[in-house]
C-alpha cells in the first residue's frame, strides 16, 4: 500500500514571536515534528510493515525542515520530500493544503493520506480535510485508531463519543496527538538517513504558479494578535439563525 504522511516542523516552546506580517517567526526557536504528526506517522508505517509497500513522509517548510524529515526516515519513512522555496512561505491554510494536493498528485497520488488532526501552532485543523478535498476523496478526522483492511475503518472523536466511519481508497485520515506513540530510530534507520536524498520540489515541479503559493496567494490573513489568559474563553450557545444573522451585521458586504 502506498501511503503518503504529511508532516508539519512547529516551535519548540509555547512561546510565539510574530514578524510584521504577522506570519510566525520560526528562527529563534528550536523545530520539532508536529506531535499530531507523529501519530499519523505511526500509524502508516504500521500499516506499511504488515501490508508492504512504501510510507512517503512529505513537508512544505524551509530548508531547515529537511532534517525532520530525515528524522522521519530514521523512524522507518521510505522516503521523504520536502516543498521548499521562498513562493511557498506564509501560505495560510487553503494555500498550504492547494500545495499538499498538487505535490500528492505530482508524486502519483496514494492509496493512503495520513496527517496530524492539527498543528501546534496553528490549531485549525483545515488542512488535512481541505487537502482532502481537493483531491475528492474521503476523509475521516480526529481518528483515534484506524484499520487499513479492504476498506478503511476509523474510530473518530467526537464531541458526544466515538463515531466509526468506513471508505474506501484512495481515503486521507487525520490522527489525534495520543493515537498511536512513534517508534525510536534503529542504528540502520538513522544510517540510512543520514545518506537518503530527501527530495525538494519547487512550484513548477508539482504544477503551480507563483501566484497559486504562499502569502500573497492566501485569502486570509491575521490582522489582530491578543494575549488571552489561560482558561479564559468566554463563549455562549447560539442557534445557527443566530450566528448567521450576527454575521450579517457584522460583514454586510459578504451578502450571506
Amino acid at each position: 500500500m502506498n501511503i503518503i504522511v504529511c508532516i508539519k516542523q512547529v516551535p519548540d516552546s509555547l512561546e510565539v514571536r510574530l514578524k510584521d506580517d504577522y506570519t510566525l517567526e520560526r528562527d529563534f526557536v528550536a523545530q520539532v515534528m508536529n506531535p499530531a504528526d507523529e501519530s499519523a506517522l505511526e500509524w502508516a508505517l504500521r500499516v506499511r510493515d504488515r501490508t508492504g509497500g512504501a510510507v512517503t513522509a512529505l513537508s512544505m517548510g524551509p530548508a531547515r525542515a529537511e532534517g525532520m524529515l530525515r528524522e522521519a526516515l530514521a523512524r522507518g519513512a521510505d522516503q521523504a520530500v520536502l516543498l521548499t522555496d521562498p513562493r511557498f512561505a506564509g501560505a495560510d491554510t487553503l494555500v498550504t493544503a492547494r500545495c499538499l494536493a498538487s505535490a500528492i498528485r505530482a508524486l502519483g497520488g496514494a492509496d493512503l493520506i495520513a496527517c496530524g488532526r492539527r498543528a501546534a501552532d496553528g490549531e485549525t485543523g483545515q488542512v488535512g480535510p481541505m487537502t482532502a478535498s481537493m483531491l475528492d476523496i474521503p476523509c475521516v478526522t480526529n481518528a483515534m485508531r484506524a484499520e487499513a483492511a479492504e476498506r478503511l475503518t476509523a474510530e473518530q472523536l467526537t464531541e458526544d463519543g466515538v463515531t466509526v466511519w468506513t471508505c474506501g481508497y484512495p481515503a486521507l485520515v487525520t490522527f489525534c496527538e495520543w493515537s498511536y506513540r512513534l517508534r525510536l530510530p534503529t542504528l540502520a534507520g538513522l544510517k540510512k538517513a543520514r545518506q537518503a536524498e530527501v527530495r525538494r520540489l519547487m512550484p513548477e515541479d508539482i504544477g503551480l504558479s507563483a501566484a497559486e503559493c504562499g502569502l500573497k496567494a492566501s485569502p486570509t490573513r491575521v490582522r489582530h494578535v491578543e494575549a488571552q489568559p489561560a482558561g479564559v474563553r468566554p463563549c455562549r450557545q447560539v442557534s445557527a439563525a443566530e450566528c448567521l444573522a450576527a454575521l450579517r451585521e457584522r460583514y454586510p458586504e459578504a451578502g450571506l
